[in-house]
């Protein structure tokens, strides 16, 4: 559910380091999967929320000038770029119903903790995409 930027960012920007852990382990998967050469030590996780897009944007970030090789091919990095390695889309629960009537779902129920920071959605098929 959408909900306030310091709500969203500390939560994609944990201090115990886990939602970075998750987004480097991409480049880990890359060095073990396609034989990468990512420095791990030289990259950066930053989460910020795009309000006017609706969305968490994760990335990360060279912290040096950086050539990785991936098979034959070499891609270089200069400091400060970065690599788009999500987007996590946030919507109301208005939006969110919409959505899925587009898609052909109709909403039937919501539940939501106290703070409405999370929430589960029940949907059925319309009746006349269900046959």
């Amino acid at each position: 559910l959408r909900k306030d930027r310091d709500v969203i960012e500390a939560a994609y920007n944990d201090t115990a380091g886990i939602t970075a852990q998750f987004n480097l382990n991409l480049l880990a998967r890359a060095n073990r999967e396609l034989g990468a050469d990512f420095d791990l030590q030289y990259w950066l996780h930053r989460a910020i929320y795009n309000s006017d897009a609706g969305r968490v944007e994760m990335y990360l970030i060279s912290q040096v000038d950086q050539a990785v090789h991936i098979g034959d091919h070499t891609f270089g990095f200069r400091a400060g770029e970065k690599i788009i390695t999500e987007f996590s889309h946030k919507y109301a629960p208005e939006g969110f119903a919409a959505l899925a009537r587009n898609a052909g779902f109709e909403f039937q129920k919501m539940w939501t903790d106290d703070a409405r920071l999370f929430g589960v959605f029940y949907f059925t098929c319309s009746p006349d995409t269900s046959g």
